[in-house]
């Protein structure tokens, strides 16, 4: 084999290597009764959502034992509820959720609210929720 097809199938080779990078670091967005969320990043620790909530939707009362959460709005108007407290977030804003601390996230507003979530936490599972309530009837038993 001469040095310039060995060159060649060596760039071949890294080519590919690096589009099936590319394709593992493709983030995956999940539909949900409310909206959808992408996973943009996860590494040790933590985790990275665009969360999408539909406008006059909302996601349920919960909880998580293994995690605490930022949210920072990108567009639209976010309803918090954390713990006691209630309070409206628009663009630019953000809160924080401890861990082990009742949450719910609403969109009140006309428009399609879009936040980004950073986790936290040495557990970072889906499974990590306990929901109190829940307009779409997942609530636990």
């Amino acid at each position: 084999m001469s040095q310039s097809t060995k060159a060649k199938l060596n760039q071949e080779t890294a080519i590919k290597s690096s589009e099936s990078l590319v394709q593992q670091g493709v983030a995956t967005t999940e539909i949900r009764p409310w909206g959808s969320f992408t996973t943009l990043e996860e590494g040790n620790g933590y985790k990275i959502k665009r969360i999408e909530v539909n406008p006059g939707h909302r996601l349920s009362l919960q909880m998580h034992h293994h995690r605490s959460e930022h949210w920072i709005v990108v567009s639209g108007t976010a309803k918090v509820v954390c713990g006691d407290e209630e309070k409206i977030l628009s663009s630019n804003q953000s809160t924080y959720v401890p861990q082990c601390t009742s949450h719910r996230l609403e969109n009140p507003g006309v428009i399609k609210l879009v936040l980004i979530e950073v986790q936290n936490g040495q557990y970072l599972g889906e499974d990590d929720i306990v929901r109190y309530q829940d307009d779409y009837a997942r609530a636990a038993k």
